[in-house]
């Protein structure tokens, strides 16, 4: 997508402007959008097949201004041997301000951004909306919404949100309160008896295993909780032993793993106890229940207990690393694919990134995202969302960001205009008078001219004689303003001028 600069902004603003106030006192301005590399004999053809549905029309005013207008039009175009790169707008219609006179002009212009839209109109004012959005956000956004459970990454171009692709982690869930859960009947041994885990209190004894020592040991409850939830794992052995827990309960696996109850396999094998031994035992069945299940929750002091004759996890400090590095893989596939979506397109302006808590620092900040990329990232927002609706929301949430990005450029020229008024006048000058003396004098480097003024071409190709750039600035900003308020014209000079 082709950049718009200030002057490409400056002569499409015009082109409207001159067109906008334009209104008919019937149905008789035409106005046709050819979209890029769109055969221009059919839109030809097209325009003389409606000059003979025009001859139709019942007023002889109307009939006659819309078969003129048409006429005016299909010579116009046949100026052009094959439709511009990026497709072309054109306007014809009677612009005499009275009825029954005749001003029959035609208007073109080839569209800073690629059409991709055929349109043929005939109205009382001529269709304008097609380039005012080429005005609005032209440039494209990237946009990643993220926490640790999925990420959506989309793309915000002119008003339009897409989504590119959507990714799901495998990041267990929290270990804390409701994280490892067990069925309420699940038994447990206390003081050398087996006790429901649903009847166990805080400050009680729970059988657990000493690793390091490889020695059973007594553990205290620190905390219990009751919790319901919607899915539960039901585990077999291949002794006969049941175990049903929450998705996210860790167990011991052969040889000296940690795997959360989702991501077990038949493959797998859980640590028992018999006759006072730890002895590995494969599983047979894994079955996942879908229905609202109240679980128990408990915390031992030395992160581990026995529920039903096997040895479960209770470390958090472990689990959180679990998490953490199931965390770090989630967020290399989502810079995988964020390079994938972004990486070496020029079209790309800036990239959002939201999402809730401080998953988004964690990714942003991390060694995860291609320096190109990162360079781009123009800033982060807190959102509740990460799916599809997390997207619009980032770009809700993103308006200032938006907003400085389109006029940046701008800014930067007149700040430096403005810097060097102040540190080093001698190196700029304002004023049509002053500003045309220094471009005579071939001192002018960069020429800055405000919208507002209305001989903008003339001073344009007067720099461009003189091998001076051109900037045409908006008053949409205070910097802006200023300019205005200084004539509307300045230069940054390549020596000073005494």
């Amino acid at each position: 997508m082709e950049e718009l600069d200030s002057k490409k902004t400056y002569k499409l603003k015009k082109f409207i402007k001159a067109l906008d106030s334009v209104r008919a006192p019937h149905t008789e301005l035409i106005s046709v959008y050819i979209p890029q590399y769109y055969d221009l004999n059919k839109i030809i053809q097209h325009l003389s097949e409606e000059q003979g549905t025009a001859s139709n029309i019942k007023s002889k005013v109307t009939r006659t201004n819309v078969i003129d207008a048409l006429e005016r039009m299909i010579r116009h175009l046949r100026l052009y041997k094959q439709t511009p790169i990026n497709g072309l707008a054109v306007f014809s219609g009677n612009l005499a301000a009275k009825e029954g006179k005749k001003d029959l002009k035609v208007f073109s212009i080839e569209p800073p951004i690629p059409l991709n839209t055929r349109l043929y109109r005939c109205d009382q004012t001529f269709v304008l909306d097609l380039l005012k959005q080429q005005l609005e956000h032209h440039e494209s956004y990237g946009l990643i919404v993220l926490d640790k459970r999925e990420a959506n990454i989309g793309l915000l171009r002119g008003n339009s949100v897409t989504q590119l692709s959507k990714l799901t982690s495998g990041v267990p869930g929290k270990y804390k309160t409701g994280g490892q859960c067990n069925h309420p009947d699940t038994l447990v041994e206390i003081n050398k008896s087996l006790i429901k885990i649903k009847n166990i209190k805080k400050g009680d004894l729970l059988k657990s295993y000493d690793f390091k020592n490889k020695k059973f040991i007594f553990s205290k409850c620190i905390d219990k909780w009751k919790v319901k939830k919607n899915e539960i794992v039901k585990i077999l052995t291949e002794d006969n032993k049941i175990i049903i827990s929450s998705k996210d309960h860790l167990f011991f696996t052969k040889p000296n793993k940690e795997k959360p109850a989702e991501n077990l396999t038949t493959k797998d094998f859980l640590l028992t106890v018999k006759d006072s031994k730890i002895l590995p035992v494969q599983i047979h069945k894994i079955e996942i229940e879908n229905k609202p299940t109240q679980m128990v929750d408990i915390s031992v002091k030395d992160n581990n207990f026995i529920a039903n004759g096997i040895i479960v996890h209770n470390s958090a400090a472990r689990f959180a690393r679990l998490r953490e590095e199931a965390a770090q893989v989630f967020y290399r596939r989502i810079a995988e694919d964020a390079k994938k979506e972004f990486f070496g397109k020029k079209e790309i302006k800036g990239i959002l990134i939201g999402g809730p808590g401080p998953t988004k620092q964690e990714f942003y900040e991390g060694d995860y995202l291609t320096a190109e990329i990162k360079n781009k990232v123009l800033g982060l927002k807190d959102l509740t969302y990460t799916d599809e609706f997390g997207l619009n929301e980032l770009v809700e949430k993103s308006q200032d960001l938006l907003a400085e990005t389109s006029i940046i450029k701008e800014k930067e020229i007149l700040n430096k205009f403005f810097t060097k008024l102040a540190k080093e006048p001698e190196k700029v000058t304002y004023g049509l008078k002053e500003t045309k003396n220094a471009l005579e004098m071939g001192a002018v480097e960069i020429l800055i001219v405000s919208e507002s003024l209305d001989n903008i071409e003339e001073l344009e190709e007067f720099a461009e004689s003189t091998g001076a750039k051109t900037e045409v600035v908006s008053i949409e900003t205070q910097e802006g303003i200023q300019l205005k308020n200084l004539g509307g014209i300045g230069a940054i000079l390549r020596f000073p001028i005494y």
